[in-house]
């Protein structure tokens, strides 16, 4: 089975202010998207940047096949969400976008107004494989592509940029500590005995504090001498897949020329030891643009600015 996940890059029908300007473009769009979907031939995949539920039916139909999906119901401001594609059926176990009892209130701009809530919906859903039940939690973090008042994608001053990617920051940390939380619920006191995984756009790489919130205890990451050796932490554990992606396609976006790794899969005791292989693209190929400050470029181009990442599970 392929387990994966992929921001599809603001996937609207044509004539919203965000999604392709015309009925050819977004064909183009659905197409290329399509056709990484077929290659892949995923048993499951998260998916982030959803913003019309009718897109994402038209990109499954152009797709082909019998699928069943989950999607959010709480979009962020500009109406994009997670959700789940799977070839078999979900229940939903959680949609939220609470921060767990204890966190505070994070500033998010210059005015002191406050985040209580993560700002999208964070997505929990349970289905049915070979191997036993599959939960998985589906995520997409707080950017790192900063905007600022007035719909500004570029600051006034250094000053301006700093508050505003600390304010960010604040919020991608609160996020990340979220979902952490919904996952401990998913793992319910045992991942050895428990398929659990957490995929998403992150939007900040594997050694990144935010990603590191979401691990649990340290000290067994892949790679390392406690990999192998059983310990009381395993229970509550998630693994980054990440070392197990070949080093010269580890990364799934590239931002003014720097190739990075911003979307991750992580996966419980139970499910790791499984896993047979994992990658980002498709097998054959890893192609993308590069990314700048504003995504206004990027409006009408076809395909996505994220690759996807995927594990094979044995």
């Amino acid at each position: 089975m392929l387990l994966g996940t992929w921001n599809l890059e603001n996937l609207y029908r044509p004539g919203s202010p965000f999604g392709p300007k015309d009925k050819a473009a977004y064909e183009t769009k659905l197409a290329a998207l399509a056709a990484v979907v077929t290659t892949l031939d995923p048993g499951l995949l998260g998916v982030q940047e959803v913003g019309e539920p009718e897109a994402l039916a038209d990109l499954l139909e152009t797709v082909g096949g019998t699928w069943h999906t989950a999607l959010s119901a709480h979009p962020d401001g500009r109406g994009i969400r997670v959700g789940v594609i799977s070839r078999t059926p979900l229940e939903v176990l959680a949609d939220t976008r609470a921060y767990p009892t204890g966190l505070l209130p994070v500033q998010s701009d210059d005015s002191g107004a406050t985040s209580a809530e993560t700002g999208r919906g964070l997505l929990a859903v349970e289905t049915t494989t070979e191997a036993g039940p599959l939960r998985v939690a589906v995520a997409h973090l707080k950017s790192k592509l900063l905007s600022y008042p007035g719909d500004r994608f570029f600051p006034h001053d250094e000053g301006e940029r700093a508050r505003y990617g600390a304010y960010a920051l604040y919020r991608r940390t609160a996020e990340a500590t979220a979902l952490r939380a919904l996952a401990d619920d998913l793992l319910a006191g045992d991942g050895r005995e428990r398929d659990v995984a957490v995929l998403g756009d992150l939007n900040d790489e594997v050694q990144a504090a935010t990603t590191q919130i979401l691990l649990g205890p340290p000290g067994s990451e892949i790679g390392t001498p406690g990999f192998e050796a059983p310990d009381k932490g395993d229970a509550a554990r998630l693994w980054d897949v990440a070392p197990l992606i070949p080093a010269d396609r580890r990364y799934s976006r590239v931002d003014s020329g720097r190739r990075e790794l911003i979307d991750h899969i992580l996966t419980s005791h139970r499910l790791v030891h499984r896993l047979t292989a994992a990658g980002t693209g498709t097998e054959a190929e890893l192609r993308l643009p590069s990314v700048g400050a504003s995504p206004a470029p990027r409006r009408n181009e076809p395909g996505s600015d994220h690759a996807p990442v995927w594990v094979r599970i044995g």
